[in-house]
């Protein structure tokens, strides 16, 4: 459902399969012509003029409130109608139910516009922060074309727990992707943390080593000082990328995320790391030792980081969603159409219903100079 606010009130605006939603809008119109059909061609002992309340109680659902009042006047009209033809209807009875439902209905409808109102504003707020959390990332980074998707689980909440970052930095383009764990507003302020301190150190820090300790700093500092009732510390998994400038190589800190996807002349690798290191906010459990892999990245190579929402996608039957194998199955496909792919797949494999949040990043080194400046 798509809003729009014009002065005083606000109005949905028309979605785009328009001729379903105005079949839906004349319903209430459509129900009343079609009682007061069968109240006038059937026998008075029907009684079928008793359910011209039903009318305005549906047009509250998606009326405003003066179009509503309209609509049970018209039900009264016909009831007094009715009663010229058939005199025994127990037409007092009908009208005051009729003026009954119209008052609730019209009390209802204005309810409901206000509550879509203040929908629309909180939508407004909450897509703002994705923009200062998750911002749009250019489409050209130093040559390196990068996508980005993210996909909320429930359709009210524009941001989450998942997030990203790239940036042209004098040591390369670094990239960030990395999954809070937790929900709601704890774990969006987490990534909003690491964000903001990954945003600073990739231009200061000379190693993936020196940017990932910076991060564990920053979550360390937030969870102590915003501690969630239901997780009093906040971990977060995270993966670093560095594809340095003038260089065939792509270099990865990997600290408990899932191992990206890396198209390399035709192949599908998926990278895992050599050893293991600390997811962010666990250093200080399970030691600090971050290893650093590095793997060629040439001219015409892809690399696709995600979060675990995209991998523990399920069907109807319970099966995960096979990423490497769906990948392997692409071929050549430039990031955006990469995504927009991988987007369309994950909602039909799930049917249309997500876990968990996704977020996902498609990187490529074009194969000429004519690709890395178009036109």
């Amino acid at each position: 459902m798509h809003f729009v606010i014009t002065p005083g009130w606000l109005r949905r605006r028309r979605p785009p399969n328009g001729g379903r939603w105005e079949a839906a809008l004349l319903s209430p119109v459509i129900l009343t012509v079609f009682i007061a059909g069968l109240a006038f061609s059937t026998p008075r002992e029907i009684a079928f003029s008793r359910l011209l309340p039903a009318a305005p109680a549906l047009a509250a659902a998606m009326w405003p409130v003066l179009p509503t009042i309209l609509l049970g006047a018209f039900c009264l009209v016909v009831m007094i109608g009715l009663s010229l033809v058939y005199t025994d209807l127990g037409t007092p009875y009908t009208v005051a139910a009729i003026v009954a439902v119209t008052l609730a209905a019209a009390y209802a409808s204005h309810v409901r516009l206000q509550r879509e109102e203040t929908l629309f504003h909180v939508r407004l707020v909450a897509d703002a922060a994705q923009k200062v959390l998750l911002r749009p990332l250019p489409h050209l980074v130093a040559g390196i074309e990068i996508e980005s998707l993210y996909l909320a689980a429930q359709e009210q909440a524009r941001i989450g727990g998942d997030f990203y970052e790239a940036a042209d930095t004098p040591y390369g383009v670094r990239l960030l992707i990395g999954d809070v764990r937790g929900k709601g507003l704890p774990a969006v302020g987490a990534a909003a943390a690491v964000i903001s301190s990954f945003r600073e150190a990739a231009y200061d820090e000379p190693d993936l080593r020196g940017i990932i300790r910076r991060l564990e700093t920053s979550i360390t500092r937030h969870s102590a000082a915003f501690p969630a009732l239901d997780q009093p510390e906040h971990f977060a998994t995270a993966l670093l990328a560095e594809i340095p400038h003038g260089s065939g190589q792509l270099r990865l800190l990997n600290c408990g995320h899932p191992p990206p996807l890396l198209v390399h002349g035709g192949e599908i690798r998926v990278l895992e790391p050599t050893a293991p290191s600390p997811p962010l906010n666990l250093a200080a459990l399970i030691g600090d030792r971050y290893c650093v892999d590095t793997v060629a990245f040439a001219p015409g190579d892809q690399l696709l980081l995600y979060t675990d929402g995209a991998t523990e996608t399920r069907d109807r039957t319970g099966e995960f969603f096979p990423l490497p194998d769906w990948m392997r199955r692409q071929g050549p496909a430039p990031p955006r159409e990469l995504l927009d792919r991988l987007h369309r797949d994950l909602l039909h494999y799930s049917g249309g219903k997500l876990d968990d949040d996704i977020a996902a990043l498609a990187v490529r080194r074009p194969n000429t100079r004519a690709e890395e400046h178009p036109g």
